[in-house]
């Protein structure tokens, strides 16, 4: 009843002004401001079903387009390649000196006197950097840049505000495209007719996918993930409410096995639900005295920590050849001795050798996959296309289970949901699961269940420590983490040369 009758008052405002605007300064159409920073304005609209983010955003037409294309064409033909040595910030800096220059040398061309820097910075923008979208490269506070189509508005997922429109539209498919074309381009790769999609990473670390038509109905797509400069760290992490110091603490105890015996995980769950942050964290538990190495689809890890080798898979050629998989990657990580094998994202055949070093003697393997719980993800590895034998799937400790959450309280949050571990069967059947730590939504706290650890027992007898010592150094360590938190020492470098002290202060008691 409720509904329906709130539907009937929607319908009679509807008639008593079917087209009239809501009144200027009134509830519904006022445009609130609620961010600003760097340039960048953000504004809430009841009439907007998301914020609106918005930037300055001159669109180039007629004589303007013009100038700023034979720019680019003079630019090309004089700045020499020894800038492809230089930082992308470094390359920004030549290239706008020398369009300087140009522009000054060349009278013909007949641009304002007041108006170099800006020619000079829009053909920067389309040289070096994105075109329309290149302030938005620079926002650190955007996760996503999403790319939809012609005469359609760009979207970004922020950091702080979600899913955001912005006042950004290309009005021509051919701009989108050549945009996709200059990103195919720079990572050796191409985009077209016979290769319609393009899914690669860009030399800053960004993440790109591109799709053309008759692949995308509406014009070409592009779809940018930006990575942090600053990575989040396991205070962050426990600040943004995702894991507390207690469960980051248990997880920090598994990691460096106290030295003996260190503990195979999986973090688990669905697309951007933060899964590589949180492997990023229990990777960073890692004491540096051991050799690691990183094998990744799309390099997005970034450790503070010294012998660290990372690979990454390469995707083929133009001509179709020269491809490395994920599997050939963690079979020759095999002969590198590794002390940690670190996979990304486990989806195939690299499952199943990934396991297979598990059952040959290696420990602290840790990884991600996709899963929306602890028991499916126990399905997934052994279900094609991974087919990790029910014998090997014992040999994995825990599985830390991370979901992206829309509370209507906080909107979107992401939560370690719960922490299980592998309960060996007797027999070959699917090894138990119990759950060590589970989330209260209502809470929204992340709490130990009581039970006792089946890891925490297997770890003391490989130290020698009774179920109440290693218990007592979980609390050791969350009070650590607690008081760097209470100082606000939330640099993943700061917190990780904290606890390789404490790491290099337990190895010299031993």
């Amino acid at each position: 009843m409720h509904a329906m009758a709130y539907l009937d008052q929607l319908l009679n405002k509807a008639k008593e002004s079917p087209t009239e605007p809501a009144a200027k300064g009134s509830a519904a159409g006022q445009k609130v401001l609620i961010d600003s920073y760097d340039g960048v304005r953000i504004y809430r609209d009841a009439r907007e079903s998301v914020p609106v983010y918005e930037i300055e955003a001159p669109h180039f037409k007629g004589e303007e387009k013009n100038l700023i294309e034979a720019l680019m064409e003079i630019a090309l033909n004089v700045i020499t390649v020894e800038a492809g040595a230089l930082t992308a910030e470094e390359k920004r800096q030549k290239y706008f000196q020398r369009i300087i220059e140009i522009i000054e040398q060349s009278p013909e061309l007949k641009v304002p006197v007041n108006a170099k820097e800006f020619y000079a910075k829009a053909v920067v923008r389309e040289m070096v950097g994105y075109g329309l979208i290149d302030p938005l490269t620079q926002d650190d506070q955007l996760e996503e840049i999403m790319i939809i189509g012609p005469n359609k508005p760009v979207y970004v997922y922020h950091r702080k505000y979600d899913m955001v429109r912005t006042n950004l539209i290309f009005y021509a498919d051919a701009d989108i495209r050549n945009l996709a074309d200059r990103i195919a381009r720079a990572v050796n790769r191409r985009i077209d007719m016979q290769t319609p999609l393009l899914d690669a990473r860009l030399p800053d670390g960004t993440r790109v996918n591109a799709t053309i038509p008759p692949i995308s109905l509406d014009g070409t797509t592009i779809t940018l993930r930006k990575f942090k400069k600053d990575p989040l760290s396991v205070i962050d992490l426990v600040q943004y409410n995702t894991i507390s110091y207690e469960a980051a603490a248990f997880l920090w105890l598994c990691s460096d096995g106290m030295g003996a015996f260190p503990a195979n995980v999986l973090v688990a769950g669905g697309t951007a639900s933060g899964k590589t942050t949180s492997l990023n964290m229990l990777t960073g538990f890692v004491p540096n005295n051991e050799r690691i190495v990183t094998i990744e689809d799309t390099a997005e890890l970034n450790l503070p920590l010294e012998h660290w080798i990372r690979l990454e898979v390469r995707p083929k050629s133009i001509e179709g050849t020269g491809e490395v998989s994920m599997d050939e990657l963690v079979k020759n990580s095999l002969r590198m001795r590794p002390d940690r094998i670190i996979v990304g994202e486990v989806r195939g055949a690299e499952g199943y050798t990934m396991f297979a070093a598990m059952n040959t003697g290696h420990r602290g393997v840790m990884g991600t996959v996709h899963a929306n719980s602890a028991k499916e993800t126990m399905v997934r590895l052994t279900s094609p296309p991974i087919n990790v034998p029910l014998s090997m799937i014992s040999s994995l400790n825990l599985i830390v289970m991370q979901n992206r959450i829309h509370d209507r309280r906080k909107g979107v949050i992401r939560r370690i949901t719960e922490i299980a571990e592998i309960v060996p069967s007797e027999d070959l059947k699917m090894p138990g699961l119990q759950v060590l730590y589970q989330w209260d939504p209502v809470a929204d706290v992340l709490r130990s269940t009581g039970i006792s650890s089946f890891y925490l027992n297997l770890l003391g007898k490989y130290t020698g420590l009774g179920v109440n010592e290693l218990n007592a150094e979980v609390q050791s360590r969350a009070a650590m983490l607690q008081k760097l938190g209470d100082a606000s020492k939330r640099h993943i470098n700061d917190v990780c040369a904290v606890t390789q002290m404490y790491l290099a202060s337990r190895r010299l008691k031993v």
